[in-house]
């Protein structure tokens, strides 16, 4: 038989549900043990510190139950994202309603036995987070930090056509730059390739402590912010409805078929406009012609702590006040006092009701959610994403620069990266995707915007908007990192891969972005909470326009410290790599983008550089992670005098050149030169697998020799790698916090790295070259006194600086 669902008794019966997740959402704050309240309510039943919060879990609730009506009214592919953070409840009530819960944790059994277990695990030491974690089935959306709900929710659906992204919004978190940024995320879904996001505002009135700035403002004021960032609001309002004061006068305004009506009717108007767009989208224009259409999205306006406890025992309000941000009343196992109010709060759901004797879900209730994968929790999207693909990838040596000796030519790497990207794009056009907060071009993507336009739904005016339409594979036309992150994230949660293009210094200010994404992955690969999880690809943050080539913009922006922020995380889910020219970067980029389950910090140029390594060279150094250059060492695979170390593009030329220096002056002088590529190998094993043994570290750097290491990051980072090997011997020069609007010569020089204060170091620090360090460091400083004074008469640096070529040496020594 037919289910009508816009019947007055289907509404009845989606209350019933909507009461069940409430009264597992209150057990899971309080209680350990009698989950069916058999008994009264002992200490023993009660947690000893309750955590959690109950704020926005009843509103989300109401959300989730009138979702669940849409999905099956309209056969819908619709996943949840919970935007107000700490309410994890939500998810896992809804969730053990549905029956996913138990069928990926058996244990938590549907019955008394396992919502026991669902109780006391949440928020409890061994047990789940408050949070909409990994651990809790149908989550893509951590939200520990706020802001990010909507970017991650149109992320999903880029490129999945038949998805709808149900976003629910705090009304806290919208007032973050980040929230208020993702807005303009509507001027970029095309409605014929793409699904749809359903933003549903959660306006409950208040945060921790203060009131939410929307809720202040009345519907007229708020329809005219949404309608002004190009969507079409529309507003459900239920503040002050009560199911316990109401439910059983059918004269009431504000009964409970209203309410849910109310909902419903509203709900059901957005899908149908969805629908339409995506329909008109598909039947009358194409990816390529398809206009902006304005998206539909809902404000709610409920109490915060709806349902809950109206008053503390003080007598101040809790519900509709800030009061009920976290657990409202101080009911616990060291403080029963209370304990009958605790006790009539749960008893108000009517759980007897709700749930069999055996504490199984009644079928009235469970069947008011979707089957199968259709219910949230259990979509494919949430998971891995659905019929995830691995990339195909074109042969990167096709790509490669060719040259007879090392130096020898100049090449641009980002740009000729830039072609073998485009091939990546041509071969993967559904399920790769590039970001950029409009510094793509300036980064030298300029085959990617040869072979696919910049994706923007807004008017495109022509010819000034180059490389624009309403369909591409690149989306940077957003000045957001933030954004270009949550879209890179949500679109690799849902299995599909990407990379996002930054200049170095303000990857930074998505630096706490990576960080939820790092624990996201850590909780989500290791032990048994969340082992039903699927990897997802890696996500690839590309920084170029780095701390040592900023002439131009100068001190604040050059700031290497992602790389630091990254390597302070457990290792095994890091990798930073330096590639110092075009055939290193193109065996990174192959490497990288193959990789599952990890972060991968890609620190590369953008202007012309000298090519040093041959394809060969390059993939074995990217292969191992790190390698003795034999071309430019001196010590005939003998135990040398220095170890002469580089890790980055400016790094590595100094290096060179300081090497040059070196033989030019002390022929008879025992050089190793190592290059570094993938940062993480030096690591001691014990912090990650991917570091290389004692042993190994030893028969490159030796255990006493001095280490001139030329490094693109602070040195403390270097400092930290060295501490647990044996060789202590290490003179670090990397970047020292000193920059300016000057040279590009004369950033390394600002901190030490030219190749001039390399070959000083070099000198200084080995024992044969004492007596010769006087005169040689007189010299190099003649040099460099030259430099300070030519630069500022000349606006450039010295021809000998900008002209030098590698000199090969005689290594058969």
């Amino acid at each position: 038989m037919a289910v009508n669902y816009d019947s007055k008794q289907y509404l009845k019966d989606n209350e019933k549900y909507w009461q069940a997740a409430n009264y597992l959402s209150v057990g899971q704050l309080y209680l350990r043990n009698n989950p069916l309240l058999k008994h009264p309510l002992t200490a023993k039943d009660v947690k000893v510190h309750p955590l959690g919060h109950w704020g926005t879990i009843v509103s989300q609730n109401f959300i989730y139950a009138n979702l669940n009506r849409v999905i099956k009214k309209y056969n819908l592919n619709m996943f949840y994202i919970e935007g107000s953070g700490h309410g994890g409840q939500v998810m896992i009530s809804n969730s053990y309603l549905d029956g996913s819960y138990s069928e990926i944790y058996p244990s938590v059994s549907d019955d008394e036995k396992g919502m026991a277990k669902l109780f006391k695990q949440f928020s409890f030491p061994g047990g789940v987070a408050s949070h909409a974690a990994p651990e809790t089935p149908g989550s893509i959306h951590e939200g520990g930090e706020l802001g990010y709900s909507l970017s991650h929710g149109v992320g999903a659906i880029f490129d999945n056509p038949d998805v709808i992204a149900a976003v629910e919004i705090g009304d806290g978190e919208s007032e973050t730059g980040p929230l208020c940024a993702s807005w303009f995320s509507d001027k970029f879904i095309n409605p014929v390739t793409d699904g749809a996001v359903l933003p549903i505002i959660n306006l409950n009135g208040f945060k921790i402590s203060n009131p939410t700035i929307l809720a202040r403002m009345d519907d007229k004021s708020l329809a005219e912010y949404y309608h002004g960032m190009g969507w079409d609001p529309h507003f459900v309002e239920v503040k002050g409805w009560d199911p316990r004061d109401h439910k059983n006068d059918p004269d009431d305004p504000k009964n409970v078929d209203d309410v849910f009506e109310q909902m419903e009717k509203v709900m059901d108007h957005c899908i149908v406009e969805i629908k339409n767009i995506q329909k008109y989208a598909r039947t009358k224009e194409t990816a390529d012609t398809a206009k902006l259409p304005r998206w539909p999205m809902i404000v709610v306006r409920t109490p915060k702590g709806w349902t809950g406890p109206k008053k503390n025992f003080q007598g101040l309000p809790v519900e509709d006040s800030s009061r009920a941000h976290q657990v409202p009343l101080p009911i616990s196992a060291v403080d029963m006092s209370h304990v009958d109010v605790l006790e009539k709060w749960l008893k108000s759901y009517h759980p007897e009701e709700l749930f069999n004797k055996d504490g199984s879900v009644k079928d009235s209730i469970r069947n008011m959610a979707p089957k199968g994968k259709q219910r949230m929790a259990m979509n494919p999207i949430t998971n891995g994403g659905i019929n995830p693909k691995p990339l195909r990838l074109p042969d990167y040596r096709k790509f490669a620069l060719h040259f007879k000796t090392p130096g020898s030519i100049k090449g641009q790497d980002m740009a000729n990266w830039s072609k073998w990207i485009a091939e990546v794009m041509k071969l993967n056009p559904h399920n790769f995707r590039g970001w950029g907060p409009d510094e793509s071009e300036s980064n030298r993507l300029f085959d990617v915007l040869k072979t696919t336009n910049r994706q923007f739904m807004e008017q495109i005016d022509k010819p000034n908007d180059a490389d624009i339409a309403h369909s591409g594979r690149l989306i940077d036309s957003q000045l957001s990192e933030h954004q270009c992150e949550g879209w890179l994230e949500g679109y690799s949660l849902t299995g599909r891969h990407g990379f996002f293009n930054t200049y170095e210094a303000f990857g930074r200010v998505v630096d706490s972005m990576l960080t939820q994404h790092y624990k996201w992955l850590e909780k989500s690969t290791t032990g048994k909470a969340a082992a039903w999880r699927r990897p997802i690809p890696s996500i690839n943050i590309v920084d170029t326009s780095t701390a040592f080539q900023q002439n131009h913009n100068g001190f604040t922006h050059q700031d290497p410290g992602l790389l630091n922020h990254l390597a302070e995380k457990k290792l095994d889910y890091i990798n930073e790599y330096l590639p110092s020219d075009t055939n290193t970067l193109l065996a990174v980029g192959n490497k990288a983008f193959q990789q599952y389950n990890t972060i991968n910090l890609l620190v590369t140029s953008k202007q012309p550089r000298p090519q040093w390594f041959s394809i060969d060279e390059a993939t074995k150094l990217v292969d191992n992670g790190l390698g003795v250059v034999d071309w430019a060492s001196t010590d005939g695979n003998n135990e040398p005098d220095v170890v002469m170390a580089a890790s980055g593009c400016e790094p590595t030329r100094e290096t060179f050149a300081a090497i040059d220096i070196l033989h030019k002056n002390f022929p008879s002088l025992k050089i190793r030169c190592v290059n570094v590529v993938d940062l993480i190998k030096l690591f001691n094993p014990k912090y990650t697998k991917k570091g290389i043994s004692d042993k190994e570290f030893d028969s490159i750097f030796t255990k006493n020799k001095p280490v001139v290491f030329a490094f693109h990051g602070y040195e403390s980072l270097l400092k930290d790698i060295f501490f647990d090997r044996h060789n202590k011997n290490l003179h670090a020069h990397g970047y020292r916090e000193n920059g300016d609007i000057t040279t590009p010569f004369d950033m390394p020089v600002l901190n030490k790295m030219d190749r001039f204060d390399l070959a000083k170091e070099v000198v200084q620090d080995v024992p044969s070259l004492a007596g010769k360090s006087a005169d040689f460091q007189s010299k190099m400083d003649s040099i460099l006194n030259k430099h300070y004074y030519y630069i500022r008469d000349h606006g450039t640096d010295l021809p000998e600086v900008v002209n030098w070529k590698w000199t090969p040496v005689n290594n058969d020594k």
